[in-house]
């Protein structure tokens, strides 16, 4: 089932200043473009060497909110084929326009709340960066991580991104939230930013492990536990 406030509100987002919501460390309404694309290959160069991992040439790959295309462009470099998926439309149309060079992306549009579009045991690689955390509910996040074993070929593997810090995402003051309002309704800052959709939720490492295992998954490796981008490799059982 499609979630559609997740999918109301990024395509909002995507309106108002795609690039900045995607990569919040731009300036809001003024992105530096060319910041913006380098920083996705240095995200996934970093991914990659925290977690000791290598993407080969003829792997298949899933990415789990691709956005605008940032991290995509940088997969897709490495890899064979991508399979990228976004429950915001409106996204989806910005990533093919911008990267229309690409022809080994597939841009799919999601629920939201699963890999469906994905055939099971199809991929070798999954990565999503800057996504879970803003997650409402981590149910949803443990579903995808199901749905990671079911795509995932044995032996393949998944990059993911948690927050593993629930202060982080408690609800500010009434005072803070209005501030913030009034800010985002004359242009000064951005909008947004109380709502479920944004703020998001924190996932329980023993909680992801005990999914994974059912999931036929192992979680091999974790950097920055504790913290809003903790780092997680998972990976597909190999047949015996």
């Amino acid at each position: 089932m499609y979630d559609a406030a997740m999918g109301e509100f990024w395509d909002a987002r995507a309106a108002e200043d795609a690039f900045f919501f995607v990569d919040n460390k731009l300036a809001y309404r003024r992105p530096d473009m060319e910041r913006f694309w380098a920083g996705g290959r240095e995200v996934v160069e970093l991914t990659l060497e925290l977690l000791e991992v290598e993407i080969a040439s003829t792997d298949a790959i899933v990415e789990i909110g691709c956005g605008v295309g940032r991290i995509t462009r940088a997969l897709a470099e490495r890899g064979n084929h991508v399979r990228a998926l976004d429950v915001s439309q409106r996204m989806l149309d910005l990533a093919r326009e911008h990267n229309s060079h690409l022809d080994n992306v597939e841009w799919i549009f999601g629920d939201g709340r699963s890999l469906s579009a994905i055939e099971s045991a199809s991929a070798d690689v999954c990565h999503s960066h800057v996504v879970f955390q803003h997650v409402p509910d981590p149910r949803i996040t443990l579903g995808y991580v199901t749905e990671m074993g079911r795509v995932l070929r044995p032996g393949g593997w998944a990059a993911i991104q948690v927050s593993n810090n629930p202060s982080i995402h408690r609800r500010r003051s009434l005072p803070a939230r209005v501030g913030m309002r009034l800010r985002a309704l004359i242009g000064r800052a951005p909008s947004g930013q109380d709502h479920p959709a944004w703020r998001g939720s924190s996932v329980d490492l023993a909680d992801l492990r005990d999914t994974a295992a059912q999931a036929e998954m192992t979680v091999e490796r974790v950097v920055g536990a504790g913290t809003l981008h903790c780092l997680v490799l998972l990976r597909k059982q190999p047949t015996p």
